[in-house]
């Protein structure tokens, strides 16, 4: 027995000397042989292998030759491209996952299409009644003109149907849904919206605001369906290589759903959240931003209002009328002083405002509206402009004052140049889209995607932001060229950027130590001269979230 507790003091007195003299300490992990790159100040470094703690932070970046710590885990990369988790500055994260489980039209190339496509729907889902769905879009159609509800008729029996426009800013109902909804040719459009007619009758067509007219028949989805399309959509950003995203738009019910995945421990995609107007940001969050929870993974930092619609649906506010409808100019979602209002009452408690902003008439207001509100808001505000789509090149330097973040989608400029020449006119588009004059004036500026609208894959919006062409290498040369960006300022943008325009830098966005090990590994080299092409087809092998796999594409392969 003595000789056993002299032979123990032994061992523990080794241990500490040990600690003493500065063995390196025990990691979580080691993520070893790998082609990694991350930005640091705007510099892309390049690293072998990447040690991540215990607490899912990464601890240091390892060149080739450098001295490893000693880790419970060793994870060889393979010699695999490892970069940082890509974030998306702007998506809808319930609407993605709904979309996924619900009726999908925004791949269909006609309307004859579209209507097949919903006449087999309605056959394989007999419930729920109403059949709700999203994705059409005219333009793509070449209909020349919107549908209307006689476009729907005999598709689905005695069904209601309601289908909103691939931007989010129209919705398309049948006789049907218009007669469930109290909607008669004695309806008026409210304040922002508009109903198309055929005749003096509704034409089924309902723009901006005018969509709650038949929203507000449609049953709301059980919270089982809400949490199936939580998990949706987590497992598309995911495998996409995004592993934050900001869910611009959520609501008190959209909310309890993420807190619900929260509390399951199945929260996996960093969200970072904007409440759909001042209502539900203050039954949200109170009287100011909510702490970051369960792990860094979910937090509300402000609200996201709307100052005009899209463009496809002529919803944007222009300062001239529109080309293809001379009568038209957009339409303004609230007047001058209610924007003012709602923008100062989300800033007197410190949430971050967000608001939307495509036309050029919308985007000088909103510069307007910041320009008075920093007088009596100051400090570190990052005022957001969501997609500045449309800009009058004069209006353009003013971005840069009081610290405006450009929050913009590089991906809705390859799907739009054709619509955008037809509603306007080239000769008006010289602001239009402008990542390069955005940078050129010192203006922050964060990437996303705007998903659903568009695909939330990064890779698609960094192939847009270096070439302005779209997947089919449209139009040769790119559109409106001189917008272009450097890969690494679009790389920048859907990273640094991103965070930056969350008040998240400090925590993602790059993996620098101290920073959370948010990476993904690829399947190419990006930075090694690809053309957009190649950039564009990359795909994500792994994605890791706090140094935790969340993501691996063999293991959903073999599902």
């Amino acid at each position: 027995m003595g000789r056993d507790l002299l032979s123990l003091f032994r061992t523990l007195l080794l241990f500490v000397l040990a600690a003493c003299v500065g063995t390196p300490a025990l990691a979580d992990q080691l993520v070893e042989n790998v082609n990694g790159y991350t930005l640091r100040g705007g510099r892309l470094v390049r690293f072998n292998a990447l040690w991540i703690g215990d607490d899912g932070r990464v601890r240091q970046l390892l060149e080739r030759g450098e001295r490893r710590p000693q880790t419970r885990y060793l994870i060889d990369g393979r010699g695999r491209t490892l970069i940082p988790g890509l974030i998306d500055a702007h998506g809808h994260v319930m609407g993605l996952g709904m979309g996924a489980i619900q009726l999908d039209l925004s791949d269909t190339n006609s309307l004859a299409e579209a209507q097949q496509r919903i006449r087999d729907y309605a056959a394989a889902n007999p419930t729920p009644r109403w059949i709700i769905g999203r994705g059409w879009n005219q333009e793509r159609w070449n209909l020349g003109r919107f549908p209307t509800a006689a476009d729907l008729e005999g598709l689905a029996g005695d069904r209601p149907i309601w289908l909103r426009r691939v931007d989010g800013h129209a919705g398309w109902a049948n006789a049907v849904a218009m007669r469930e909804a109290g909607v008669t040719a004695a309806s008026q459009a409210p304040s922002g919206g508009r109903i198309e007619r055929v005749g003096r009758n509704p034409g089924g067509i309902f723009v901006d605001a005018a969509m709650r007219l038949v929203d507000q028949a449609v049953p709301p989805a059980l919270p089982v369906t809400r949490d199936r399309a939580l998990q949706r959509a987590q497992e598309i950003l995911l495998s996409n290589g995004l592993t934050a995203v900001a869910d611009m738009g959520t609501s008190v019910e959209d909310w309890s759903v993420m807190r619900r995945a929260g509390d399951a421990g199945q929260l996996n995609v960093r969200i970072l959240s904007y409440a759909s107007g001042i209502d539900n940001l203050l039954a949200i969050a109170g009287t100011r931003p909510t702490p970051w929870l369960y792990d860094q993974r979910l937090r509300m930092i402000g609200v996201k209002l709307y100052l005009d619609g899209a463009l496809g649906s002529r919803g944007a506010w222009l300062k001239q009328p529109y080309r293809d409808a001379p009568g038209q100019r957009g339409l303004p979602l609230v007047t001058d002083t209610v924007l003012k209002n709602l923008m100062s009452r989300a800033a007197m408690d410190n949430f971050q405002v967000a608001v939307h902003a495509i036309g050029d008439r919308a985007n000088a207001t909103l510069l307007d509206a910041i320009e008075e509100l920093a007088d009596t808001y100051r400090g570190d505000r990052r005022w957001r402009i969501e997609h500045a789509q449309i800009v009058d090149p004069a209006d353009l330097p003013r971005f840069a004052r009081h610290g405006i973040i450009a929050s913009m989608q590089p991906v809705h400029q390859t799907s739009d140049r054709l619509m955008a020449e037809a509603r306007m006119g080239l000769e008006r588009l010289g602001g239009a889209y402008a990542w390069r004059s955005m940078i050129a004036n010192n203006v922050p500026l964060a990437f996303g995607s705007d998903f659903p609208v568009e695909s939330p894959n990064p890779f698609h919006g960094l192939a847009a932001a270096i070439s302005r062409e779209d997947g089919q290498g449209q139009p040769p040369g790119g559109w409106l060229p001189e917008q272009r960006v450097t890969l690494l300022q679009a790389f920048d943008a859907f990273t640094r950027g991103a965070a930056y325009a969350s008040f998240a830098e400090g925590q993602i966005g790059s993996l620098e130590p101290g920073r959370q090990a948010d990476f993904i590994f690829i399947d190419r080299d990006i930075f090694n001269n690809l053309g957009q092409r190649e950039i564009r087809e990359t795909r994500v092998l792994e994605t890791y979230v706090g140094g935790r796999k969340v993501w691996d594409r063999r293991e959903r392969d073999a599902r």
